[in-house]
């Protein structure tokens, strides 16, 4: 969610999902129903049991340089106001700053959000699934209290309320149906890689999610997909019926990670295997455990040692960057010099899945016309063995996280413009 050595928030949360297990637990018929009530939709209970095939598309703006972050705008509230979102699949709850007496918050796009009275009860099962420590603050029964601590020191302190989220869907419906979000964000610390937004949307697999309330009430299936496009912008999609699912290279996921991975270089292999792996849109760049981080290195410059590029020193853009004899102006003036490295991934002890990097995946071209290395050491700021696949490694590709399937998959899409069919995804 952020710039440079950090680049993200979320990876702190992101890690304690893996250790602690998913709240992400389906919810039976009953409590779906209940919750169709509470949402205020005029739903009935076959589209409950019968979900039809619909989803959600939203643009995304931004890009991994220079802005270092991409957000989608959704309009909230009764009348409906636009705010802009961080979008960041390593945490499970959405919020905005709010209008609030006392309020510490920052600089935003928008005017603050001025809180509904339609607060979370601290009984609420979102409200339980944010508490899993047993700290319910039983002392306000009528209200649910939450704190949401992010990697790079950033948090966010605040109550749960229900909203109306207004929604166009690819069945050409609109509805508005009433969600949990966590409102208001009346107490941010925004850490070192603070820009300006409204709030977060929380793309997670726990109860409080977006998409998994949607789920709830049978708007979409509980399924996430976003298109980064390298030259800025592209999309983000809740449900499953815009892609092809033969044509997605897919592999068993466990909190948006697929897995163990091991590193090849130019098709053949390092020697780093058992590599624990995580996608997230929250983070710029992609972090490697120090490790590998440093034996990825040690290959690319044996490999550069004969070309006539050098390491340009006054360039501090990222850690590492190379001049060319001549400043770079795109990618391609530079990818003829760099080999293609992979992480594949072995599905149930039988086939492999590989995701390929080629140098648009892990350079960017700095301001300076040098080629910069995308890649960073992710034990430097507190991954420990954790390898984390950011948006610079997504780019041009449909990234999808199934989570009804327990899946996660990925192919070269059509990252500029949004889909309104299978046909324009890939």
């Amino acid at each position: 969610m952020g710039k440079e050595k950090v680049g993200f928030w979320v990876v702190g949360v992101l890690v304690l999902v893996l250790i602690l297990g998913s709240s992400a637990a389906s919810d039976d018929r009953q409590q779906r129903w209940r919750k169709a009530m509470m949402s205020g939709e005029t739903m009935g209970s076959s589209m409950l049991i019968n979900r039809a095939p619909s989803s959600i598309v939203l643009p995304l703006h931004g890009n991994v340089y220079p802005t270092g972050f991409y957000n989608v705008t959704l309009n909230i509230g009764q009348p409906s106001k636009p705010y802009f979102l961080d979008v960041d699949t390593g945490s499970d709850l959405t919020w905005l700053q709010c209008d609030v007496p006392n309020a510490r918050c920052r600089e935003a796009p928008h005017p603050y959000y001025k809180p509904s009275n339609n607060l979370v009860p601290w009984k609420d099962p979102i409200c339980q699934s944010l508490h899993t420590d047993g700290d319910q603050r039983r002392e306000t029964p009528d209200k649910c209290h939450y704190k949401v601590e992010y990697a790079d020191g950033g948090s966010s302190l605040g109550v749960l309320v229900r909203d109306a989220f207004n929604l166009n869907f690819t069945s050409e419906k609109h509805q508005s149906p009433l969600l949990a979000l966590g409102l208001c964000g009346y107490g941010q610390d925004f850490g070192e890689t603070y820009h300006p937004i409204d709030g977060v949307l929380g793309l997670g697999r726990g109860k409080s999610s977006i998409v998994s309330q949607l789920s709830s009430v049978g708007l979409v299936r509980n399924v996430i997909g976003h298109c980064l496009s390298a030259r800025g912008g592209g999309f983000l999609f809740f449900g499953d019926d815009l892609y092809d699912s033969s044509r997605v290279a897919w592999t068993p996921m466990k909190h948006y990670s697929p897995g163990f991975a091991e590193l090849t270089f130019d098709g053949k292999a390092t020697g780093f295997k058992n590599l624990l792996v995580a996608f997230d849109s929250g983070a710029s760049y992609t972090y490697l455990n120090s490790q590998v981080y440093e034996g990825l290195i040690s290959l690319m410059k044996r490999e550069l040692s004969t070309k006539p590029l050098r390491q340009a020193l006054d360039d501090q853009t990222l850690p590492l960057c190379w001049k060319g004899p001549k400043p770079f102006k795109s990618i391609r003036d530079v990818r003829k010099y760099f080999k293609n490295f992979a992480l594949s991934f072995t599905n149930d002890g039988k086939s492999k899945t590989q995701l390929e990097f080629s140098p648009e995946a892990f350079l960017i071209v700095s301001t300076k016309g040098n080629a910069c290395l995308g890649i960073l050491n992710g034990t430097e700021v507190g991954l420990n063995d954790l390898n984390v696949i950011g948006d610079i490694s997504m780019q041009d590709r449909v990234v999808i996280y199934d989570n009804e399937k327990q899946l996660i998959g990925w192919a070269p899409g059509n990252c500029d413009r949004l889909p309104k069919s299978k046909s324009f995804i890939m």
